[in-house]
Order: structure tokens, then sequence, then C-alpha cells
């Protein structure tokens, strides 16, 4: 029997938000978004956190249940030293996105600098030290997060590169993690919905019998600014450049004040989840660029919200 939603389809936990720049033991401005994943029996945020200089570093938040975390007292990653990152982490490293493929946890971030935004790879395997693997992408891309396994024997990773005058979707290939290409187009932005203007990946694809479940970010011009809401597509298993269906409406929509209000206000935008054993799904968001909130959904409800709209009938 079809679920009948309410206003979202993620539930938010009632003592959101989970971490603020309070809870940081370091100086800093604000804290955006976080990459998440198991590591062993711990949870593990990697968080965007603007320094007081304004530059994003990544921090790491730990937890044994998955709602209550403790941030190391020191940054996991600062913008590079050494060349050939130097250059083009200059005035950041943003969006970390993890993704566990064997026994490493790759983590795919925006590198930004004077020459823009583009994508950068390091990879841990202890979530002790990290190591920087290449710059993977020219400018301007960024949102890129990597597929858990190699599709057809080929790594594989969703991005999004600026061009034509708005951001969508795309699919490229490696066989090295360095070298990527046969790019092609996923999915676009939609005139006249919520996801009208920009879209990008949320976190990295997610593997169901149904095909891969994305979780992505919509962005919508309007009289106040841009608003930032969440929505979910299944892509084709074997070809994942192929789009099988599309929720028509958001997922999450700022709602809360705490969404609503901060830095950057209306805007909830996810870099992470951690599927459960029992489908449920824990999607760590950042909220108004000013903190990180937790939402629940289960696995087979997105997958539903792909298929149909408020209306109850199919998308073609």
């Amino acid at each position: 029997m079809r679920r009948r939603f309410g206003r979202d389809i993620v539930e938010r936990w009632y003592k959101n938000p989970i971490i603020t720049l309070d809870n940081v033991p370091f100086p800093c401005n604000t804290v955006f978004n976080a990459g998440a994943t198991k590591f062993g029996d711990e949870y593990i945020l990697l968080m965007r956190v603007e320094d007081l200089a304004g530059r994003s570093v990544l921090a790491l938040a730990r937890s044994d249940d998955g709602y209550h975390f403790a941030v190391d007292p020191e940054p996991a990653m600062v913008p590079a030293n050494e060349e050939p990152f130097r250059s083009y982490e200059r005035r950041g490293i943003e969006d970390p996105r993890i993704t566990k493929i064997d026994d490493t946890y790759y983590i795919m971030y925006t590198a930004y600098s004077r020459f823009g935004a583009r994508l950068a790879l390091a990879k841990t395997t202890d979530f002790k030290t990290f190591e920087r693997i290449a710059l993977i992408s020219e400018p301007e891309n960024k949102d890129g997060c990597l597929f858990p396994r190699k599709i057809k024997g080929r790594y594989a990773r969703l991005d999004r590169p600026f061009g034509g005058g708005t951001g969508n979707i795309w699919i490229s290939y490696s066989d090295d993690l360095i070298n990527w290409g046969n790019s092609e187009v996923v999915m676009t932005t939609r005139p006249g919905y919520w996801d009208a203007d920009r879209i990008g990946a949320s976190p990295p694809p997610i593997e169901t019998e149904h095909g891969w479940l994305e979780i992505y970010h919509g962005v919508k011009n309007t009289s106040a600014g841009p608003l930032y809401r969440m929505g979910a597509v299944l892509l084709d298993l074997d070809n994942p450049a192929k789009v099988i269906c599309r929720s028509s409406v958001p997922i999450l929509t700022p709602r809360e004040y705490y969404e609503r209000v901060g830095d950057v206000g209306n805007v909830v935008f996810s870099c992470g989840a951690v599927l459960e054993d029992d489908g449920r799904l824990k999607i760590y968001y950042g909220a108004a660029d000013t903190c990180i909130c937790l939402g629940f959904a289960h696995i087979d409800e997105l997958i539903e919200r792909c298929k149909y709209g408020d209306d109850g009938e199919e998308e073609d």
C-alpha cells in the first residue's frame, strides 16, 4: 500500500541541529555540510567548517550512535601547503563526500581558489591520516561523489560542471581514479519545477535492487534569493547515465527556523548519508550554511517518491 506523505518525506530529528559552531573546539565562523560514513561501529562526519580567515577546512566528528557527536580538537584537513594542490586550495577545501571501496575510504572534495572550483580526491584507511591523490577536474566543477563499486570495470563519479549558464549532473569514468573521461550528462534542471535553476549530486549513490538511488539538491531562484531543496532519483545499475525515475517533488524543503535563517538562508544541503541494516537512511545535511542536522527516511519510501508524484500518478 502506498503511504500518504506529509509535507516532507524526510523526518527531522527532534533535537536538530546536531552540530553548531559552539560544538567545534577550535575557532571558526560557521559549520556547513558533512560527508558521512560508518567506520567499524563508529559514525564519522567529515565537516566543512569555515575558519576565522574565511577559508573552509575539514573537521572530523565522531559518534557511537549517529546522533550525538564529538568534534576532534583540530581540523582533519586544511588547505595544502605543497603543490600541485596549494595553488588550487588557497581559498579553502569544501563539501566532502566519503565513499568506501574495499578497505579504503575515498574523499571527493572541492578545491577552491581564485581560479574557481575544481574536484580533488583524497583517501584514508583510519580517519587519522589523509593522503591527497590528485586534482581530478578542471574548473568550474563541484558536487562530485564516487560510486561505491566499479561499473563495467571502471570507477564512476557524479559531478556538476557548470556550463551553458547552469549546472547539471554528469557522470564520468576512470581506470585509475586520476584520469577521468567518457563524460555524459545524466540529468538536467527542469524549468518551472523546484529544481529549475541548478542541480547537483549530494551523498554518494546507494545501490538497491531497483537501481542506484541518488539524493540530489535542486535550486530555484526566487525574489528572495535561491532556495535549496533535496530530491531523489533512480539511475540504472548498469548504465547510471540512464534515469529510471525522478522525484517530481522535493523530499526535504527548508521549513524550520534553523534551515531558513543563517549565513545563507533557505538551504538544506546534504553531503552524506548512512544506510542502516533495517533500511532506514540517516541523512546528514547542512542547514542555512550554519549548522548540521539529521533527517530520516526509509529507502523504500525514497524509491517510491522517485516513482510517484503527490497525485499518485507514475512519472514518465
